[in-house]
């Protein structure tokens, strides 16, 4: 029996859909409840969030183009700007069930997409049936006007037509409402592929040259040794597809059979743990890659390939260290002199303490209070850094990196004190 049932599209084109979009059947059927018939009039705004490769986007084209809804589909990644987004959606619009396309529609303001959207739609006879604008990608909306987000998720009342815009986005609405407030969109979950869910999608990508039990055993182990580190469906295809050909090698020899998992697995093994240390990296080509696998070496060994000793740290972690360092061992009655413009006049003299006298180096680092480490960022760092969420959360990855180490609590108005344990070989490091 089909899971996907609605009365407004044909039995055969549904029965296709779901054989297209595996595992995402109970999503399927949900937005086709919200879409409804052509003729209805939907809701103004559907908001689908959900982590990377969970099939947000293929879902979304596999659904419009198998029921030939009219919709347009732009990445706002590529057009980020307002202008840009706008002109594209009216170009997609414009070309839309004709032959002659359409190079540039000038759009510079919200007033005049409003205007020339009302005219493309009834143009091209659309105002009987629901018109889909899918934005993907949509957290970079937030980059722009502050009246882009909000006029999308009304565009309904806007221009009095049967319009629905959906977003799909890989952060949770919390994080797009805009202050002002906004008509609140419909939001819907797309959950993590779970392992069955893999299996049964990778599964069915299998050579035509061999069985599909013999593709599932492979997809089965594959799964065994890269579940843990990857979750990601792209990335487990494209490591399915680069591994395969090794995994057949004993068959194609006829050293085994294809029921013989025990002497395929001891085959492929070195190799999974080779790909292991490469998992998301892309730092050769599959070409270089399968020549890499037909040298002779050490299994575990790779030549040049995910050796560096580097490790790029995002961009404010650097200073954070850096920062870091400059608390630990420096004393706070020089952070005036060190990091301000206007300090006043210094005045020189010989006095010194006498455990002034010894190197800090030597000493070793000093813990120091969370306001002060935040304090020396903003005065190193050219731009300005507002306090956000993202820099706390780099502090907290440093601590788990154990680069910084928490060493208690001075009282509840100093906050967190922190002990920098970062050479200064690594600081100058990071710092190039």
């Amino acid at each position: 029996m089909p899971n996907l049932e609605h009365p407004a599209y044909p039995a055969a084109k549904l029965l296709q859909l779901e054989s297209l979009v595996p595992c995402r059947e109970s999503q399927v059927s949900l937005l086709l409840s919200i879409f409804g018939e052509r003729e209805q009039f939907s809701f103004p705004s559907i908001f689908i969030y959900g982590h990377r490769a969970s099939g947000k986007t293929y879902v979304m084209h596999t659904l419009l183009n198998t029921l030939q809804l009219p919709h347009v589909f732009v990445n706002c990644v590529e057009y980020f700007t307002s202008r840009l987004l706008l002109e594209e959606i009216l170009i997609q619009l414009q070309n839309y069930s004709e032959a002659e396309q359409t190079s540039h529609v000038p759009c510079d303001t919200l007033n005049d997409f409003v205007r020339l959207f009302k005219q493309a739609v009834a143009i091209r006879e659309l105002q009987d049936q629901t018109f889909y604008i899918v934005l993907d990608r949509a957290e970079q909306l937030r980059e722009m006007e502050a009246n882009i987000l909000p006029a999308f998720l009304r565009l309904q009342e806007l221009t009095d037509r049967n319009v629905t815009v959906i977003l799909l986005s890989e952060i949770v609405w919390e994080l797009f409402r805009p202050n002002t407030g906004c008509l609140e969109p419909v939001t819907l979950y797309f959950p993590d592929y779970s392992i069955g869910h893999l299996q049964k999608i990778l599964s069915q990508n299998h050579p035509p040259l061999y069985s599909a039990d013999f593709y599932a055993a492979y997809i089965n182990i594959l799964l065994g040794v890269f579940y843990m580190v990857c979750r990601d469906l792209k990335e487990l295809q494209h490591l399915a597809a680069l591994n395969f050909e090794k995994y057949c090698e004993p068959v194609v020899r006829g050293e085994a059979n294809e029921r013989d998992t025990r002497k395929l697995w001891k085959n492929i093994e070195p190799h999974l743990k080779k790909a292991m240390q490469t998992v998301y990296l892309r730092e050769i080509s599959s070409s270089q890659w399968q020549r890499l696998q037909c040298d002779d070496g050490e299994p575990g060994q790779l030549k040049g390939l995910s050796a560096h000793t580097h490790v790029e740290l995002p961009y404010y972690s650097k200073f954070l260290l850096i920062a870091a360092y400059l608390a630990s061992y420096n004393p706070v009655r020089t952070d005036k002199r060190f990091f301000t413009k206007h300090h006043g006049k210094i005045r020189k003299t010989n006095f010194m303490k006498k455990h002034e006298k010894t190197s800090n180096h030597l000493l070793g680092p000093k813990p120091f209070p969370l306001d002060r480490l935040m304090a020396i960022l903003y005065s190193i760092v050219d731009n300005r850094v507002a306090p956000t969420a993202n820099i706390f959360s780099q502090i907290t990855s440093l601590v788990s990196l154990q680069l910084l180490s928490v060493v208690g609590h001075n009282d509840q108005l100093d906050g967190p004190r922190y002990k920098c344990t970062v050479s200064l070989d690594f600081i100058r490091a990071i710092a190039r």
